[in-house]
Order: structure tokens, then C-alpha cells, then sequence
């Protein structure tokens, strides 16, 4: 049998009022205690939003929500979706002497893109070909919108990018 502790502390009594305001104000000190039992602690977080998917599998591609990209020699929007995305693909390009090339990966709010993917690729005196795998995750709030930019035929951005969870953070199964 474990013993048990009062704890009399202003500092928790607040934060206790703060987080838990169905328990009003404290009595006479004694509603916080500690034990030296020890008591299991089942987590039932998951169950009770509604998801019982681990983190990452909840994040998989499946065959309805996967959105397909093919970048090459342009400027595309891919989503302009609110909610949280999963962006997963490669950026390929070559260069030889005398050739440049960009690719670029970024969140447009209408007037301005902030790039958080970017490769440029330089002259070289020899053909030379480029492979950059990414997968991250983005929000776009409203009126965002994400955008692929490659600046020649010899630069590709390749992939998908599927939903992972709506604008509140309510998660989108595969």
C-alpha cells in the first residue's frame, strides 16, 4: 500500500483552476495529493479524437487521395487547398557546359512565394544529372496556395502530395 502527500502549492492550485475550471476554486488545500502507489496510465488520446492510425501510417498515400505532379518548364499550382499537405517526390535535372536550371517548391499568398524547396543547378563541362529526393508537410491557410517552378525542359519536379489533415487539424485517413 502506498503513501500518500498533500501538497499545498499556489502555483499548481492556479494552474489546476486554469486547466480544469470545473473544479472551481480549491477547499482547504488538500484536493492536490501525490501517492507513492504506482498507478498504470492508459492513453486513450487517439481513440477518443477519432483515429486509431499510427502517426505514420496515417500519413500513406492511397489510390483516393493521392494528387499526381509532373513539373517541367513552367510555373503550376498544384493545391490551392486549405489544410495540411504531405509533399513527396524527387527533383531531377541535367546540365551541360553552358546550361543553368531551377527547380523550386514554394507557398504563393497571392502577391509573394516563399520557397521551401530549391535546387539550382550550375554549368558544368561535362553532362551532368541531378537526383534531390523531398517529403515534408505544409499548411495552407486560406488564400495560399502551393506552387512548382521549373525553368527549363531539362529540369523536373515529379511526385504527389496528399492531404493529411484539414485546416482545423482534423486528420483525412488514406
Amino acid at each position: 500500500m502506498g503513501q500518500e502527500f498533500f501538497i499545498k502549492s499556489e502555483d499548481l492550485e492556479s494552474k489546476i483552476r486554469q486547466l480544469l475550471p470545473s473544479q472551481g476554486g480549491l477547499g482547504a488545500g488538500f484536493d492536490l495529493s501525490a501517492s507513492t502507489q504506482i498507478v498504470p496510465i492508459i492513453d486513450l488520446t487517439e481513440s477518443a479524437e477519432g483515429s486509431n492510425i499510427r502517426e505514420d501510417l496515417q500519413k500513406a498515400f492511397s489510390h483516393a487521395n493521392t494528387i499526381e505532379f509532373f513539373v517541367t518548364d513552367t510555373t503550376s499550382t498544384v493545391t490551392s487547398t486549405t489544410g495540411y499537405w504531405r509533399v513527396f517526390g524527387v527533383a531531377n535535372g541535367i546540365v551541360d557546359s553552358g546550361g543553368t536550371g531551377s527547380l523550386r517548391i514554394g507557398i504563393n499568398n497571392g502577391s509573394s512565394t516563399n520557397n521551401m524547396f530549391r535546387s539550382d543547378l550550375l554549368s558544368s563541362s561535362t553532362a551532368t544529372t541531378v537526383s534531390v529526393p523531398f517529403d515534408f508537410i505544409v499548411y495552407l491557410p486560406a488564400g495560399n496556395s502551393l506552387v512548382m517552378f521549373t525553368s527549363n525542359a531539362s529540369t523536373v519536379l515529379s511526385g504527389a502530395i496528399r492531404q493529411i489533415a484539414t485546416i482545423d487539424g482534423e486528420l483525412v485517413n488514406p
